[in-house]
């Protein structure tokens, strides 16, 4: 009965990692053509990469990238990430996501609506502080 159990979990989890799985983008542009552009990858191996990048127009210096690298995982639609200080974080990535976590949302099947609700990842906590309650959408 446990082995049973335990398969169950893993098939459920695996299920829910495939679809958690992909690419996640949001690009911001302001009135004042300040451009803000998130771009995530969740790779099905448990990896992912993260790209920043923001165009000020008045910033010093206007344009700006910032990476971070690492793994995920999934539990109950909560999505966690590391990033390992040693083999994850160098001179080019340097954004630690080790303390980030993000809420996966898809539409239910169960909706009565015809309502499109795009799959999103709403970034709940992070000590990156311009990263909480960031969302970014599935492409």
């Amino acid at each position: 009965m446990k082995t049973l159990f335990t398969i169950l979990l893993f098939v459920c989890s695996y299920a829910l990692s495939a679809q958690v799985a992909g690419n996640y983008e949001l690009t911001v542009n302001t009135k004042d053509r300040n451009v803000f552009e998130y771009k995530l990858t969740l790779s099905a191996d448990g990896t992912f990469s993260f790209h920043y990048y923001s165009n000020i127009k008045n910033g010093i210096p206007p344009e700006k990238n910032y990476y971070g690298k690492g793994t995920w995982t999934v539990e109950n639609n909560i999505v966690s990430f590391v990033s390992d200080k040693q083999a994850d974080l160098d001179d080019k990535h340097t954004l630690d996501f080790s303390t980030s976590k993000a809420r996966f949302h898809i539409k239910s099947n169960k909706g009565k609506t015809d309502k499109v609700l795009k799959t999103r990842l709403q970034f709940l906590t992070s000590e990156i502080s311009w990263m909480k309650r960031v969302e970014v959408f599935k492409v």
